[in-house]
């Protein structure tokens, strides 16, 4: 039986973007239930940093990232739907996709579409898909309601703001840098805050733009250093949606400041727990894919990294010095 010799990336302690190594492996051939898939592009996401710092505990060692695009080179035994030369993408939740190539269970993988690129498959399956639950399951966005973006211009932030607005809403945003308000004003923001103004300034000219309401709500991927502008930026009986931790997480949550801003509601999402079944994990990634191809939501793939520079791609990414979406090229 043949041998596949396959680069990946490896973490074998928690810690900073150095605890990661490229080593070189062999592949047997997929066992049942099994394809080796062929990675020609690779998603960067933030939750990749999770695992790799132990923000979300995995068991060591481990592999990293979840979301990749490729093609089929060998089907294990008892595989259907899917055969040699496929075009193919995941978003997990198996880990390992900082790989040339890999074994991966059939059941995540999913058609690439004809008129998607695999490029923009790895750039879009896990963020397209975290936007789809975030605001037509999660939050339930109606038109003419208004939402604050925080990390308007991150690869998730982008899609956001256009799934928003294609659904009618008025996204307020927040960024970094004037570069980055630029790229959210052109996703279509109404109107895009820059953090350095502080909590206290972003909320206030959230409540001047909604005519001292304050926004149904807030979409909070960044955590610890927005936890207060979020709160202060929703309305009455309003939602925060606090879905990453771009800046830590947020801790020591006290009930009572709920109350104290408008009997407020607070959900901490994950996106496993919202494509659990088959029948959602279809239904979702169906309607990523017909927002991407009726042009509803375009997909900015900001840069891209060799496998061999994951370390610095890490170390980029957290310090929000990227934009839109990242590819890791094995």
């Amino acid at each position: 039986m043949s041998i596949t010799l396959a680069r990946r990336a490896t973490i074998r302690s928690f810690g900073g973007p150095e605890a990661i190594e490229i080593d070189e492996v062999e592949l047997a051939p997929p066992g049942p239930g099994e394809v080796r898939m062929r990675n020609s592009a690779i998603g960067l996401n933030f939750i990749d940093t999770y695992h790799r710092s132990g923000l979300y505990p995995i068991e060591l060692p481990s592999g990293l990232g979840v979301e990749a695009a490729g093609v089929v080179e060998a089907v294990g035994e008892g595989v259907d739907g899917f055969g040699v030369g496929d075009r193919v993408c995941t978003f997990g939740p198996e880990r390992g996709a900082y790989a040339t190539a890999r074994n991966i269970a059939a059941s995540s993988l999913l058609k690439t579409p004809d008129d998607v690129s695999d490029e923009l498959a790895a750039a879009a399956l896990l963020k397209g898909c975290t936007v789809e639950f975030l605001v037509e399951r999660c939050a339930r966005i109606e038109a003419g309601e208004h939402v604050l973006v925080h990390a308007a211009a991150g690869g998730v932030g982008l899609i956001l703001i256009q799934w928003l607005k294609a659904l009618g809403a008025h996204v307020i945003g927040t960024v970094s840098t004037e570069a980055k308000a630029d790229l959210a004003r052109a996703a279509g923001a109404d109107h895009v805050i820059l953090y350095g103004d502080g909590n206290d300034d972003v909320a206030r000219q959230v409540r001047e733009w909604t005519g001292g309401k304050g926004v149904r709500v807030s979409f909070d991927g960044v955590g610890k250093d927005s936890w207060m502008a979020s709160l202060d930026s929703v309305a009455r009986r309003g939602l925060i949606v606090s879905y990453g931790n771009a800046s830590g997480p947020v801790t020591g949550v006290a009930l009572g400041q709920l109350a104290a801003k408008g009997s407020l509601f607070v959900t901490r999402p994950g996106l496993y727990d919202y494509y659990r079944t088959p029948v959602e994990r279809a239904a979702g990634c169906a309607r990523m894919f017909e927002m991407l191809a009726s042009g509803a939501i375009n997909v900015t793939i900001g840069q891209r990294y060799r496998l061999d520079d994951i370390v610095i791609a890490h170390r980029d990414l957290e310090a929000r010095k990227t934009s839109g979406a990242t590819l890791i090229v094995p």
